[in-house]
């Protein structure tokens, strides 16, 4: 326990960005360079009004008012330019609904999500990572970002759905996310809702992606309840809707949900809950873990002596093992640091809202009931009052012992509170084995010898990456042991 003394509060300072354009207002300079622009704002107050088209709204570039505002979601609530599209794809799935709801959601998935289920798949996330690298020969060139995106949905899919997801369904699914993620970040910046209901080849695009989304997931509940039941999430979540009865063509069941809205009584799911908590977990286990490893071995590309580091531990700890199982995994201590590194300096998390649910107080501004507040992760850990040497790369900062840790709100790659990721240990673990698996037999060298920096969209991290394949010798002499499944 802390044995600091209380102190004065802090004196908060307010301010506007300036560059406010008709109609778009700050549209324009967060679409076009959003990293850019967010790096400026602090330079104007803790708390920043900004313009999201006529929207106002305001962004927390202080960690503490972060931290504030994350630990109080009853005054802070999801919601929201981002939460309002999200909404639109993922219903009111645990990362979308309202603080209300969210206790009742979060109790039923929390079980998958145990300790003891991320440590029982560590050999199906070292079977995927080296399943994705298996075909590699020295010298390729490898689409990086697609490989990655393949492992993280092989990982997700046999998670929520065990062997249903096949390859064909799981290239549909990587397929739409590209386009949903895309969509997602403009509807964000540009809200609003007349430009993207014009017929544009864009707007068509990204409706199908989303509605074949959805009928991919609602196939696979429809091909469950012929078969089988499976240990699995969605084994949990069907379990957790039979007493709710069914919705929509189905009739109405005991908790009087409708298929298009309503929610289940206390511990039961609905037809359509089922569905936008599937849909939720497919978007944030794939796409965020892929950015996220995407963004590792980009960095590990640009930072040899860091790669070096890396590659010595990892060829100590797994020793005669392809990949690491739940044991070697605690000892993989620089490996999680780099991890943790990439999420800091790239978070593939890099931009959230939030909407007051009252007239509240923040920085001494008086905030009106229904305000746009904006935070961001990616913001908040490039402060160097925080980090030291913000831009550089340095995963040294995470081994133990080596820090007394950041300030509360300073590193938020999982966010804070009770609506913290209910897949943080999950998504960690999932990154760690499938580096070490993948840095146990391969270099990926950047072929013009730098990565550059990832453009984002609703997620963070490189969409086209793509690296040479350098093959490792273990021992002086010798080359890779050949990539099979985890022993």
């Amino acid at each position: 326990m802390s044995q600091a003394l209380p102190g004065p509060d802090p004196v908060w300072t307010a301010g506007t960005a300036p560059g406010i354009f008709p109609f778009l207002g700050h549209a324009t300079a967060l679409f076009r360079r959003p990293l850019d622009f967010l790096e400026t704002l602090p330079a104007h107050g803790d708390l920043v009004e900004i313009r999201l088209g006529p929207r106002r709204a305001w962004v927390v570039c202080e960690p503490r008012l972060v931290h504030r505002m994350l630990m109080d979601p009853a005054t802070f609530d999801k919601g929201g330019p981002l939460y309002d599209r999200l909404r639109g794809l993922m219903g009111d799935g645990l990362v979308t609904c309202r603080q209300d709801d969210h206790r009742r959601q979060r109790r039923l998935l929390q079980p998958a999500f145990s300790p003891a289920r991320v440590a029982g798949c560590a050999d199906l996330m070292g079977e995927e990572a080296a399943s994705v690298c298996r075909s590699w020969r020295p010298g390729q060139r490898v689409d990086v970002t697609a490989a990655l995106l393949a492992l993280t949905t092989g990982v997700t899919s046999r998670l929520l759905f065990s062997d249903s997801l096949d390859d064909r369904r799981a290239a549909e699914v990587r397929s739409a996310l590209a386009v949903v993620v895309q969509g997602l970040f403009v509807r964000t910046v540009v809200p609003v809702d007349a430009l993207f209901r014009l017929p544009t080849p864009g707007n068509r695009r990204y409706r199908a992606a989303v509605a074949r989304l959805r009928a991919l997931v609602d196939d696979l509940v429809a091909e469950r309840r012929r078969g089988v039941p499976r240990a699995d999430l969605l084994g949990t979540l069907l379990a957790a809707g039979k007493d709710g009865g069914r919705t929509g063509d189905e009739g109405s069941g005991a908790s009087g949900a409708s298929e298009e809205g309503g929610r289940g009584a206390a511990g039961v799911l609905t037809e359509r809950e089922i569905r936008d908590q599937l849909v939720t977990l497919l978007l944030t286990g794939v796409e965020s873990t892929a950015m996220c490893l995407g963004s590792v071995f980009g960095l590990l590309a640009e930072h040899p002596e860091a790669e070096h580091r890396l590659h010595e531990e990892v060829d100590a700890v797994l020793a005669g093992r392809t990949a690491p199982g739940a044991g070697e995994l605690t000892r993989l201590v620089y490996t999680r640091s780099v991890v943790t590194e990439t999420l800091r300096l790239r978070p593939p998390g890099w931009l959230f809202t939030r909407l007051t649910t009252r007239e509240t107080e923040l920085a001494g501004r008086r905030l009106p009931r229904g305000a746009t507040l904006l935070y961001s992760p990616y913001l908040l850990h490039h402060r160097a009052a925080s980090f030291p040497r913000p831009e550089e790369f340095r995963p040294e900062r995470w081994l133990p012992g080596r820090t007394a840790g950041p300030p509360p709100g300073a590193l938020l790659p999982f966010a804070a509170g009770s609506r913290k990721c209910v897949g943080d240990t999950f998504a960690m673990t999932e990154a760690v084995a499938a580096v070490a698996t993948i840095a146990r037999h391969w270099r990926l060298r950047a072929p013009s010898g730098r990565v550059g920096r990832p453009r984002p969209a609703a997620t963070l991290g490189p969409r086209s990456l793509v690296l040479l394949c350098e093959p490792r010798a273990h021992l002086p002499g010798r080359t890779p042991a050949p990539v099979s499944r985890a022993e």
